[in-house]
């Protein structure tokens, strides 16, 4: 932590956690630690995550396939969280570096572009239009306009989830070490 309480952070690290944010794995009493729930985590995250896309792209033939595809997906970020996963993990992935503000930023504009488009080609707000194309391996696909405003909502509520994560996390990450001190 700075001693610098009045920096100016620039616009790298202006959102990033002064602490860490997510414990380590690394549990100083061996007998404490749950080697099964970190096991279930790896093996349920990408399930989980993959049956969160799913629910995106099928409910958007019914309302909510943004929002609860978001909220399994929030759901496996959270049970990474728990079983005790590093920072750039449990985050978004080692490969792919995003700040849970800027997901959340990413998803909002996505949704309000969806919802406004059609005013561009004098539909109402929220309209939708369908899209049928013949795909070579999957065959008759129909694409579905309010798919852009679902995804939108599913990066906006995973972005809220990691960002209540990451929040959550550096109070009891700062806790932790004022404990053990």
């Amino acid at each position: 932590m700075s001693t610098d309480h009045h920096r100016t952070p620039s616009w790298d690290d202006w959102d990033y956690p002064e602490g860490e944010w997510m414990l380590s794995g690394e549990c100083p009493v061996r007998t404490n630690r749950t080697l099964m729930l970190e096991m279930a985590a790896r093996v349920l995250f990408p399930t989980v995550l993959v049956f969160s896309v799913y629910l995106l792209i099928v409910g958007h033939y019914a309302p909510g396939g943004g929002f609860s595809g978001g909220l399994v997906a929030g759901l496996a970020f959270v049970l990474r969280y728990i079983a005790g996963g590093d920072a750039e993990g449990a985050a978004i992935g080692s490969r792919i570096r995003l700040r849970p503000p800027l997901l959340v930023g990413i998803g909002l504009l996505l949704a309000v572009l969806a919802a406004f488009a059609p005013v561009a080609f004098g539909n109402p707000v929220l309209s939708s239009a369908m899209l049928s194309v013949d795909v070579p391996v999957l065959g008759h696909v129909d694409l579905v306009s309010s798919l852009i405003l679902d995804v939108g909502v599913y990066l906006l509520i995973i972005g809220v989830v990691l960002d209540l994560l990451r929040s959550l996390g550096s109070a009891i990450e700062r806790d932790e070490r004022e404990a053990r001190r």
